[in-house]
């Protein structure tokens, strides 16, 4: 049977921290929760805060009954009234029975067992003087059908091992993955090299089309040139004749003169010695006479050539 307001009095005298003015709405806050949970049982107990200080505080402890997936469970918890309960939420912690464990993962309770109260969406919007006990246990027993935040040490062994499993398993394809990225980063730089080089190419050979297009125009200039002499010189050579179209061409001045001489006697000089060359494999002179005879042509010919660098 479940106590009444008046059972909860029995635990509040004085020396519980709560203040006067709502010392009459903490045992109705228990007593309606015990009424709707009957598991959850008010006492008291000493309380140590995260600084180290102790108080003896209210609580409400016991199980918290939930549905998941059509079955029923109970999760042990207790309920705290802290010294400013109800201007402030009450602390929920979770009790995992043996056998069992808090899993690391679930949302609203962290590996503690202390259900997070900027997480649990009432205990994040408690308002005094409308929020109370039985509704905050009820939305948790709901939440906490959805998403158990208990489970059992095999399975919390399994999901461990898969956890770990799976961080190796990411922890490879990271090493992986950074080593491809490594690779792509050297293939990248190398094709930019490769880049740099085909535009220093492309450079070059736009400037050796440049360059042939300046002599193309070169050429034709002077084979536009040739083709006006040639014209202007018609009449001469056919008055001078095939016999005499040599005499139509004339050296410009004394040293043009000489420099032709000097190219012809070079090219009388190299076809002498060309006869002989073919002479003397016939047997129509004796080797020691083209000896002789080359040698002179030879030595002639070179100062031929001589005076033709120094003309040049």
């Amino acid at each position: 049977m479940a106590p009444s307001a008046g059972g909860a009095h029995q635990f509040l005298d004085a020396a519980l921290p709560y203040a006067e003015d709502v010392m009459w709405l903490v045992p109705d806050h228990l007593a309606t929760l015990t009424e709707a949970f009957p598991s959850l049982r008010p006492r008291t107990g000493l309380f140590t805060h995260d600084d180290g200080r102790a108080a003896r505080l209210l609580q409400a402890a016991g199980t918290i009954p939930i549905v998941h997936a059509g079955v029923s469970y109970d999760l042990p918890a207790v309920v705290w009234l802290p010294e400013r309960y109800p201007r402030c939420p009450p602390l929920v912690f979770l009790s995992p029975a043996r056998g069992t464990v808090v899993r690391t993962d679930h949302p609203l309770v962290d590996r503690s067992g202390l259900v997070a109260a900027a997480d649990a969406p009432y205990l994040r919007s408690w308002a005094f003087p409308s929020s109370n006990l039985r509704d905050l246990v009820l939305s948790l027993s709901r939440a906490f059908g959805i998403d158990p935040p208990l489970i059992t040490a095999e399975v919390a062994y399994r999901r461990d091992a898969l956890a770990a499993m799976a961080c190796a398993d990411v922890a490879a394809l990271r090493a992986a993955s950074e080593a491809e990225m490594d690779a792509l980063f050297a293939v990248q730089a190398e094709l930019r090299g490769r880049g740099r080089a085909a535009d220093g190419l492309v450079r070059r050979a736009g400037e050796e089309v440049d360059a042939l297009e300046r002599r193309l125009q070169d050429v034709t200039v002077a084979a536009y040139a040739l083709e006006t002499w040639v014209a202007a010189n018609r009449t001469t050579v056919a008055a001078h004749g095939d016999a005499q179209a040599g005499a139509a061409v004339q050296p410009a001045d004394a040293l043009s003169v000489q420099r032709l001489e000097c190219a012809a006697m070079d090219l009388a000089l190299e076809d002498t010695m060309y006869a002989l060359d073919e002479a003397v494999q016939g047997g129509a002179v004796p080797f020691s006479g083209y000896l002789r005879s080359v040698r002179a042509l030879a030595r002639e010919q070179f100062f031929q050539r001589a005076l033709w660098s120094k003309l040049c």
